[in-house]
């Protein structure tokens, strides 16, 4: 109990499949509201890179180190105040792969955790064109909004997908490394790294693009953009659950969990 030191992997993976099965089991009152927490936290992440990155001329690698820093906020907010987050609840693939939470359950908490998202993002985002945060800059904030949302459209298929599988891959990672610490400290700096990095990197995230696709097309008021808009959020969203339930859940569950004793 009074151990400073961090839980081991296998430690990990038993730690996440029990609050796997606590999550699925959660009361859908109390999955909505910590969900919208969840959108509105990452949303706040969003509007404080895209300022941290509005106009910077430090150059390319340094300015997307810095907005990584900045959006960490986020997943920091999420896991350390507590909410649903759709990307990091992959993980609950772990308690479903060792049948203990039904598929029903499963496929109920993410789309639940989803559009719990998705209104929380909403209604941030109304207030941020309320306050008229695009302004700020001289407009050099709108005008990075914008230019986020055209290249995120521009996007082809494969690539959208291909960076939504990497980028929940390291988000899972995050949430599994911060399942791992024991003090306020540890939680913080297991997802500062591996959310800066899928930032830094250009990867995409689905509860993000909630945010940023939206908001981008409110500013720039170019409504042809909301149909390519609509098929990234899709896609991402799939590379999303496929980083998220195969590449971190599946493998942790085959090495840690497979064999493990019912």
């Amino acid at each position: 109990m009074f151990s400073v030191d961090a839980y081991s992997p296998e430690e990990i993976a038993k730690r996440v499949e029990t609050v796997g099965v606590k999550k699925a089991g959660m009361p859908l009152t109390q999955m909505l509201a910590l969900s919208g927490l969840a959108g509105a936290f990452i949303a706040f992440g969003a509007v404080f890179y895209t300022v941290v990155v509005s106009g910077s001329t430090l150059g390319f690698g340094i300015t997307r180190l810095l907005g990584g820093l900045a959006f960490s906020m986020g997943l920091v907010l999420v896991v350390l105040a507590g909410a649903e987050l759709f990307t990091g609840n992959n993980l609950i693939a772990m308690a479903w792969a060792s049948r203990k939470v039904s598929t029903a359950d499963l496929v109920r908490g993410w789309i639940t955790v989803y559009a719990g998202n998705a209104v929380g993002a909403a209604l941030i985002l109304g207030l941020v064109l309320m306050a008229d945060t695009g302004s700020l800059g001289g407009g050099a904030v709108r005008d990075l909004a914008i230019a986020s949302v055209v290249a995120k459209c521009e996007l082809s298929i494969a690539s959208a997908f291909a960076r939504g599988v990497l980028c929940n891959t390291l988000v899972c990672l995050a949430v599994w490394l911060a399942m791992g610490g024991r003090s306020f400290v540890d939680k913080f700096f297991a997802v500062l790294f591996p959310v800066t990095a899928f930032v830094t990197v250009g990867f995409e995230h689905c509860i993000a693009n909630l945010f940023f696709l939206p908001w981008g097309i409110a500013l720039s008021g170019d409504l042809s953009l909301v149909s390519p808009a609509m098929v990234n959020l899709v896609v991402v969203t799939l590379g999303n659950l496929v980083g998220g339930t195969l590449l971190v859940a599946g493998t942790y569950w085959l090495v840690y969990l497979r064999h493990a004793e019912r």
